[in-house]
């Protein structure tokens, strides 16, 4: 990939649809061996930018999901206790108990980091990085500065080729600025009119032009509205399937499930008549 162009080419093909912006920060992730630090609200997209990434790239995915309490040893790697222990019996029938060999690389089980250190190159998605505790968050600035871990047990492992990595934040609280301050930062919003157009009808082929716009005016309404849970490109294509399943033209009150997942949510959007 030699330009911004070449990848939001490869990222089209690959089924995501990126605005410049995107293109440009992703494409410097990749030439300039970055962190990219992609934040925004729910439904924004930059999960489906980590996928897309890896698919273009033709090189595997490795997701780390965080979420409250996530510690090293879920994130990094963990001792296989139980194939230990047997191993570890075999050797005492036979009289050559050696406690080195309990620590080998075959009883090592690698967790989502150690997998893309070992892997790469690979696309590394941590995701939803803000749900992730402080404790995490400097254990990870080391992980990516150094590209390596080091397992007391067992010695260092490096990767060879960096992995690209891809954090992704709601921003349901503020990450530290030392970890920002490792990657590249792109905010993203919610794609413009045209361009959800655009998305609708790549996703579902089938979908009539004129039902897509107006699907993707109703939803643009909708999150200039101060609901619970504005909808993202997902709540739009589900209410877009929705609509195409049963044959309808327009959308609807009746179909508000498949576009918003709160009673007060639905109440302030019929209120406000966005929908009839």
């Amino acid at each position: 990939m030699e330009s911004p162009e070449e990848l939001a080419s490869g990222l089209d093909r690959a089924g995501y649809l990126p605005d410049g912006g995107v293109a440009t920060a992703a494409f410097l992730a990749v030439r300039m061996g970055r962190p990219l630090f992609l934040e925004g609200e729910p439904g924004t997209g930059k999960t489906s930018l980590a996928l897309a990434l890896a698919k273009a790239m033709d090189v595997p995915l490795i997701r780390l999901q965080c979420h409250e309490g996530i510690d090293a040893t879920q994130a990094l790697y963990d001792w296989d206790y139980p194939r230990q222990l047997m191993h570890l019996r075999v050797l005492e029938t036979r009289g050559e108990v050696d406690e080195a060999s309990l620590y080998t690389r075959r009883f090592l089980l690698a967790r989502p980091l150690l997998q893309a250190l070992e892997n790469a190159p690979c696309v590394l998605l941590v995701d939803e990085v803000d749900r992730a505790d402080d404790e995490f968050e400097a254990f990870l600035l080391e992980v990516l500065s150094e590209n390596a871990v080091s397992i007391p047990e067992f010695g260092e492992i490096r990767a060879t080729t960096p992995p690209l990595t891809v954090l992704t934040s709601n921003r349901t609280r503020e990450v530290h600025d030392a970890l920002k301050r490792r990657c590249l930062y792109h905010w993203l919003e919610h794609p413009a009119l045209d361009r959800e157009v655009a998305i609708l009808r790549r996703t579902l082929p089938g979908l009539d032009e004129r039902l897509a716009r107006k699907v993707a005016e109703a939803v643009g309404k909708m999150r200039g509205l101060d609901l619970l849970k504005p909808p993202g490109v997902a709540e739009s294509l589900d209410w877009a399937r929705a609509l195409q399943a049963l044959g309808r033209t327009e959308p609807d009150a009746e179909t508000l499930g498949a576009v918003l997942k709160y009673r007060e949510d639905a109440e302030r959007v019929i209120g406000s008549t966005i929908v009839g």
